[in-house]
């Protein structure tokens, strides 16, 4: 269709007595080969998925090898294990290829780079919850008491609520320090929020297998950084160790940060539901990378 519309689009390169030729749909297609594919081993990457492609990589190294020695027998072996391989693939990627379709499924996939179709669902946060919940961080990061506090967005958490106790209470201060509090019933799990309510504590939430996360980041982070992998949530957390502050959202985790930066993430994409244009998007994206590292 492209070559249709620009027919004059074709560039021909001649070396010696070869010639070469590309149409605008060659490029195109050849552009997006590449971004797929470099997102593909990005996420593989991250996973470990990794380790396990490089292991499949020594094996089809040992079958070239063995083809090139004339080791029928050996090569023949090899054939008929790569004639069931992506079965075998499938079943062991199984969780990977899982999570990866969720991901895609999420609107906010595309929102990180495109402002297209990127409208936030109305939260319901008023200004009192949120600076009841930034103050609840603020006394519970000084007493380095441990939080994670889940705000549902767009995409409904009823299979994380179900899984903790249901209180459908009025987000205060008071309430969250409670929940937090060491020794108390609720203090293991997370805390969902769901319009302006306090709708569920001791909710637990899916790991991260991020293989890029720092070592130094326990399960508290992990399950931030899960749950914000797999929907448009965004999760703040309380280090019991540190006293640190991050935020965990569109699967990138942000450290170290302060009431403003919390305040600025509640109020700007929960309540206004700003649209960032493409450059200030790449400009996030690439900065939360960094702070990953």
């Amino acid at each position: 269709m492209l070559d249709n519309l620009f027919p004059k689009l074709e560039w021909t390169w001649t070396i010696g007595s070869t010639s070469f030729s590309f149409r605008l749909s060659s490029i195109i297609e050849i552009l997006i080969f590449a971004v797929v594919a470099y997102y593909i081993i990005a996420w593989i990457k991250k996973t470990k998925a990794w380790n396990l492609l490089k292991g499949a990589l020594v094996l089809i190294g040992a079958y070239i090898l063995s083809k090139l020695l004339g080791f029928n027998n050996i090569a023949f072996i090899f054939e008929r294990f790569f004639g069931s391989l992506l079965i075998a693939v499938i079943i062991i990627f199984q969780p990977e290829i899982r999570r990866a379709l969720e991901q895609l499924g999420t609107r906010n996939f595309f929102a990180r780079f495109l402002p297209v179709g990127q409208e936030n669902a109305a939260s319901g946060l008023s200004s009192e919850s949120i600076d009841a919940i930034i103050r609840a961080l603020s006394l519970l990061s000084r007493n380095k008491v441990g939080a994670l506090i889940v705000i549902e967005r767009s995409i409904v958490l009823n299979e994380y609520i179900e899984t903790g106790i249901r209180l459908d209470a009025k987000i205060t201060t008071a309430l969250l320090e409670q929940i937090f509090e060491h020794n108390t019933p609720l203090h293991d799990g997370a805390v969902i929020i769901r319009n302006d309510r306090v709708e569920a504590a001791t909710c637990y939430l899916p790991l991260s297998e991020n293989m890029e996360i720092s070592k130094e980041l326990g399960t508290r982070h992990r399950a931030g950084l899960g749950i914000s992998e797999v929907s448009d949530c965004i999760t703040l957390i309380a280090s019991e160790e540190t006293g640190f502050l991050s935020i965990a959202m569109d699967g990138g985790l942000e450290r170290n940060v302060g009431a403003d930066r919390i305040r600025e993430v509640l109020a700007g994409t929960l309540d206004d539901g700003e649209k960032k244009s493409l450059p200030d998007r790449i400009r996030k994206w690439t900065g939360r990378r960094k702070d990953e590292r």
